[in-house]
C-alpha cells in the first residue's frame, strides 16, 4: 500500500489544507445551511454564488482526496501526521454544518431534554418556534422532524450542555457541537497509533487511514457525527484492555454504547481478552470474560441512564433509523427489489418483505460477530482486529447504511490490518463515498456515479502499484543493457 518515504509529505500536506479550505469555502455558500439563522452568516446566497460554491466544494474535496492519497505513500510517522491532521481539519472549525443536517437534531433535542420533553417519545418538531432550539428543530432534515432519538443518555447531556450553553442559537450551537467533534478526532488520533504499536503495525499509517481520511474529516469535523465520538471512545477503551486495564476500558465503552449502540460489539470483543487472559476452558473464559466487562459496562449505562435523566426509552428507539431507505443499504435494496417483484406477480404488500431480509440481514451479521468472537476466543484471530471486520459486516449487512458507518470499522481496521486487500478495499471505498453526499446533505444520483468512478480508478491505481512492486529486479547484464539503450535515447 504505502512506499517509502518520498520527502513530499510537506508538499501533499499543503495540498491537502488548500483542498479542505476550498471545501470548506464552498461550503458557506451550499453546506446544510440552516433554515433561519438569526445571525445572518450562514445564509442563501444567489444562483451565480451558489454554482461557485459548488464548484469549489467539489474540487477541494477531489483536492483534499488526492493529497491524502499521495501523503499515504511517504511512509510519514506519527509526529508529522499529526501535524497534517491538525493541518486538514483547521479549515472545518469555522464551517457551516456540511454533508448533513444531523447537527440540527443533535441541538434540537439536547433543547428538548433542558426544557423536559421526552426525546424517546417525540421528535424536535414539539419544540416551540421561537424558543430556544427553534431555529435548530426548523433545519432538521425532513425524515428526522417527528422521529424519537435513537442516541443514548450520555450524548444527550453534552447536547443539552451545548443547548443549556448557547440557548439554542445556531450559530454558537454548531459551534459548540463541532468542539465536541474535534475532541472526538483528537481521541481517535491518540488511540490510533497506541492500538497500532500493540499489533505491530505502523503508527503512522495507522493515522494516515483512521485519521487523515476525508471521509472523516467530511463527516465528523464538517458534518459533526457523533459517530467520530462512539469511536474515539471505543478506540480508546480497547487500547486500555489491551493493556490490561479492561475496567477502565469497558468504562469508556459503556459511553460508547451510550452515544450510539453499535459499540457494544467492542465489549463482547473486550470480553474475549479478558476471558483469554483468564485461562481455562473455552466456555470458562468465555463466561468469565462476559461477567466482568459486561457487569461494568452494564453498570455505566445504567448510570448514565438515571443521571441523564432521559430514562431508558433509548432501548426503544434503535429501530427508528432502519425506517428510512438508504441506498447503500444492500438489505434494504434487496427487501424492496423482492417486495416489489413480489406484488408484481402476487399482489403482495412489499413492506413486511422488505422487513424480513433486513431482519435476516441482521441475524448473519450477527453470526459473523459470533463466529469472529469465538475464532479470537480460540487464539485464532486478534480479537481487536475481529472487531475491526465484525462492525464491517454488521455495516454491510445493515438495514440502513449512511457513507460514515464505514468508520466505525476502518478505525479499528487502520490500526490492526496488514498491507493488503483489507486495507485496498477500506481506501478506495473511503475515497469513494465522500462523494455520495452533497455538502448540502443530500444525495444525488451523480454521486453514486462518481463514487463509482473513484472505485474504478482507485482499484486501477493500487492494481497498477501492486505491478509496479512484483517485476523482479534486474540482474547486472541486463541492468547495463537498460542503461545502454537509456543512454541512446537521450543521446547521451
Amino acid at each position: 500500500m504505502r512506499a517509502p518515504g518520498t520527502g513530499n509529505g510537506g508538499r501533499y500536506r499543503l495540498l491537502g489544507a488548500a483542498g479542505a479550505t476550498a471545501a470548506v469555502a464552498g461550503g458557506w455558500a451550499v453546506g446544510t445551511l440552516p433554515a433561519r439563522d438569526p445571525w445572518g452568516l450562514w445564509v442563501p446566497h444567489g444562483t451565480a454564488v451558489t454554482a461557485a460554491g459548488y464548484a469549489l466544494a467539489y474540487g477541494g474535496l477531489t483536492v483534499l482526496v488526492v493529497a491524502w492519497w499521495l501523503y499515504g505513500r511517504t511512509g510519514a510517522g506519527v509526529r508529522d501526521s499529526l501535524v497534517t491532521l491538525v493541518w486538514w481539519a483547521a479549515p472545518f472549525v469555522v464551517a457551516p454544518p456540511l454533508y448533513s443536517a444531523d447537527v440540527y437534531s443533535y441541538i434540537a433535542q439536547g433543547a428538548m431534554v433542558l426544557e423536559g420533553h421526552d426525546v424517546y417519545d417525540a421528535g424536535p418538531s414539539v419544540l416551540d418556534p421561537a424558543g430556544p432550539g427553534g431555529d435548530a428543530a426548523a433545519s432538521v432534515g425532513g425524515h428526522w422532524t417527528d422521529t424519537p432519538a435513537p442516541y443514548g443518555p450520555f450524548f444527550l447531556v453534552l447536547a443539552r450542555g451545548v443547548a443549556w450553553a448557547t440557548g439554542g442559537t445556531i450559530v454558537p450551537a454548531v459551534l459548540a457541537m463541532r468542539l465536541i467533534a474535534l475532541a472526538a478526532l483528537a481521541l481517535i488520533a491518540w488511540a490510533l497509533p497506541h492500538l497500532a504499536r500493540e499489533h505491530g503495525r505502523s503508527p503512522g499509517a495507522a493515522l494516515w487511514l483512521g485519521a487523515l481520511n476525508p471521509l472523516l474529516l467530511m463527516h465528523v469535523a464538517g458534518g459533526l457525527h457523533n459517530d467520530g465520538l462512539m469511536i474515539g471512545l471505543m478506540l480508546a477503551g480497547v487500547v486500555l484492555a489491551l493493556r490490561g486495564r479492561w475496567v477502565s476500558g469497558s468504562v469508556l465503552i459503556g459511553l460508547a454504547m451510550m452515544v450510539k449502540t453499535p459499540a457494544a460489539v467492542a465489549l463482547l470483543f473486550v470480553a474475549v481478552l479478558v476471558g483469554r487472559a483468564a485461562g481455562g476452558g473455552l466456555v470458562r473464559r468465555v463466561a468469565k470474560g462476559l461477567a466482568g466487562p459486561g457487569a461494568v459496562a452494564g453498570a455505566v449505562v445504567v448510570l448514565m441512564t438515571l443521571l441523564g435523566g432521559t430514562g431508558f426509552g433509548w432501548v426503544g428507539t434503535q429501530g427508528v433509523a432502519g425506517r428510512i431507505h438508504t441506498a447503500l443499504s444492500v438489505s434494504s435494496d434487496l427487501g424492496l427489489g423482492l417486495g416489489h417483484l413480489l406484488r408484481l406477480l402476487a399482489g403482495t404488500d412489499p413492506d413486511p418483505v422488505k422487513a424480513a431480509v433486513q431482519n435476516a440481514g441482521l441475524a448473519a451479521a450477527v453470526a459473523v460477530i459470533l463466529l469472529l468472537a469465538r475464532r479470537s476466543a480460540a487464539g485464532r484471530l486478534e480479537a481487536a482486529h475481529g472487531l475491526g471486520l465484525g462492525l464491517v459486516a454488521l455495516v454491510a449487512l445493515s438495514p440502513m447504511v449512511q457513507p460514515w458507518y464505514l468508520l466505525w470499522g476502518t478505525a479499528v481496521l487502520a490500526a490492526t490490518a496488514a498491507d493488503g486487500k483489507v486495507r485496498d478495499v477500506l481506501v478506495v471505498l473511503s475515497a469513494a463515498l465522500v462523494y455520495e453526499t452533497q455538502p448540502s446533505g443530500s444525495t444525488p444520483p451523480y454521486g453514486f456515479v462518481l463514487a463509482g468512478l473513484t472505485c474504478v480508478a482507485g482499484a486501477l491505481l493500487l492494481r497498477r502499484e501492486a505491478a509496479g512492486q512484483e517485476k523482479p529486479p534486474l540482474l547486472p547484464g541486463q541492468r547495463r543493457a537498460a542503461d545502454r539503450a537509456a543512454g541512446l535515447r537521450t543521446g547521451v
